[in-house]
């Protein structure tokens, strides 16, 4: 459905056209002065120019032709030539009644629908998820729930770190601790066993220990070098071993991202692009694309329009490795030949950049996918009250499992302090609390800008008030009390009128979800949809305080504004629901 800016625009173009000039000088905008206007028209100006014709009076003959637009309630010129536009109260309503009858609740789809990869998460093998992979992974789901309900086929991909180095130091130090292992039998035929001989807590203890002999012991990093290539080689034993450090580590992984709330349709690896390997070094080679350089592959994706040095893309490196740099174009090829994306996205850490620049100019310049349609998106940290990346007390890294604990202990005890839900049955409060806690954790991140670091205080971000999950989740339950009453009392929804400004504003309000939408997509920014969210809450609020809704005496104004509350409570929780937060039914 077309929103009132795309309808006055259209208006307004069609205006433009009968004085002889280009339409697109009627784009209509949210006025810069909503206590004068609710949208503006500045084309009069920009049409004077080319024309060298006088913009008030070119402004005139299109407040002329609105006169009398169903939509228009008066049409002004201020100034130079701005065009000032008030909308009728029965365009309102009209825009409302829309919204109403819109199972999409007033959203728009994209205008061309497009396969989407889409690539986040990005976890080690062996490792648990920790605070550091939150962000990664919810503004991951976001973009993929919003890309999804614009209409583009998406397929995530975890893309999880279980390939290198680290593999062949976990085999070995897993030797050490269990020699008698049949993995380690070169002579073993099998079948392993298929029980794990680790758990996630062994693999969280080996990993450090392992890391810091191979940086200490020339040695033993070379045996874990040697450990590596077998496994890489398929040595059986090794392979099934491996095979239980990605299966214990999913494990893990699937229940932190159940928690969140957050799916995936693939669960793919570095692995999945080794087989790809070999050919990608043979083409590039044999192209000519990769070059010999002191005793490496390289492809040298400098240009001369670089305002800084980019150094060159390793294929492989002096010892014949193939790195992390290989493993991405690998990646993309991959994608490329089982999936054909039109656009693939990198949610990653804004720290990664150049490291894809160097992989998106070598896929361009490789033939296997243009740089056009690879995007990065970096995000800045996520910070203590020190300014600094979040820490615990004791100076480590944060799980993410004790994160969303203690943000379900904050919850429940702020539901507490506010005196809700102490009617719940038991379950029902701690599911409700838990929504609360993810609703806090989520809105907390996804409503700062994705490139800025922010600050994270779970205290500020678990209230009822201001512009935090909490208050939003607090603004949907009141009105799906109003409704649960509203069916006890016989109220039913009617037609909508728009009397009152609290009532224009929610209206406008509610019409500002599909321009939210539209930037969130094209900017992949989900800031502006927590931005939209709270704007909607704080209009229903103001609404809520001016009109009587359920004790309005008038059954047709009653009716009216149950309506409307129904069609607000559609939408809240369609925008809520693409930044990946659920709604409880009761508080």
């Amino acid at each position: 459905m077309k929103d009132l800016a795309g309808q006055l625009s259209d208006a307004a173009g069609a205006a433009f056209a009968g004085l002889g000039l280009d339409p697109a000088l009627g784009a209509m905008r949210r006025s810069d002065r909503p206590d004068l206007a609710d949208f503006q028209c500045n084309g009069a100006m920009a049409a004077a120019k080319a024309a060298k014709r006088n913009p008030r009076e070119i402004a005139q003959g299109v407040v002329d032709a609105l006169s009398g637009h169903p939509l228009v309630a008066s049409a002004e010129i201020a100034g130079p030539g701005f065009i000032n536009i008030r909308i009728s109260t029965a365009g309102l309503a009209a825009m409302a009644e829309a919204i109403a009858a819109d199972k999409r609740a007033g959203a728009i789809s994209a205008d061309q629908p497009r396969r989407v990869v889409m690539d986040f998460g990005g976890w080690n093998v062996a490792k648990e998820m920790h605070i550091g992979h939150l962000r990664s992974t919810i503004i991951g789901d976001s973009l993929q729930r919003l890309f999804r309900f614009m209409g583009d086929d998406v397929t995530s991909d975890v893309h999880l770190g279980d390939w290198g180095l680290q593999m062949g130091q976990l085999i070995n130090e897993v030797k050490l601790e269990q020699p008698g292992l049949p993995y380690f039998d070169a002579a073993f035929k099998g079948p392993y066993p298929k029980e794990s001989p680790v758990s996630i807590e062994d693999l969280e203890r080996l990993y450090p220990q392992a890391s810091a002999k191979s940086k200490a012991d020339e040695t033993r990093r070379n045996e874990d070098r040697q450990a590596t290539a077998e496994l890489q080689s398929g040595r059986p034993g090794y392979r099934a071993l491996w095979r239980h450090f990605c299966e214990t580590t999913r494990v893990s992984l699937e229940r932190e991202c159940a928690a969140l709330g957050v799916t995936f349709d693939l669960w793919k690896g570095e692995s999945d692009a080794q087989p790809l390997i070999p050919e990608l070094i043979d083409d590039l080679k044999s192209r000519k694309i990769a070059e010999l350089d002191d005793g490496a592959w390289i492809v040298r994706v400098a240009r001369n329009s670089d305002k800084k040095e980019m150094p060159p893309f390793l294929l492989v490196n002096r010892d014949g490795a193939a790195g992390y740099h290989a493993t991405d174009l690998g990646t993309i090829l991959d994608r490329k030949r089982t999936i054909d994306p039109q656009l693939s996205l990198y949610i990653v850490d804004q720290r990664q950049a150049l490291h894809f620049e160097q992989v998106f100019r070598a896929a361009d310049k490789a033939g296997y996918m243009a740089e056009a349609t690879l995007e990065h998106l970096g995000f800045g940290t996520m910070n203590g009250k020190d300014g600094k990346p979040f820490k615990t007390r004791a100076g480590g890294v944060l799980k993410l499992q004790d994160l969303i604990s203690q943000a379900d202990t904050a919850a429940e005890a702020r539901l507490t302090e506010a005196g809700l839900g102490a009617d719940l049955p038991a379950d029902e409060r701690t599911a409700t609390a838990h929504k609360v806690a993810i609703a806090a954790i989520k809105f907390a991140d996804l409503s700062n800008v994705r490139t800025t670091n922010y600050v994270f205080d779970l205290d500020r971000f678990i209230s009822f008030e201001g512009k935090t999950g909490p208050y939003l989740l607090y603004a949907a339950v009141r009105m799906k009390s109003l409704a649960r009453r509203a069916a006890d009392e016989g109220v039913t929804p009617g037609a909508i009128a728009i009397e009152l400004d609290a009532e224009r504003g929610l209206v406008l309000a509610l019409d500002g979800f599909g321009d939210a939408m539209r930037g969130a997509y094209d900017k992949r920014l989900p800031h502006i949809l927590c931005d939209h969210a709270y704007s909607l809450a704080q209009a229903f609020s103001a609404f809520y305080a001016a009109a009587p809704i359920l004790a309005e005496k008038d059954p047709v104004k009653r009716a009216s504004r149950f309506a409307l509350t129904l069609a607000t409570l559609k939408q809240l929780e369609r925008a809520l629901s693409l930044i990946g937060i659920e709604t409880p039914d009761r508080m």
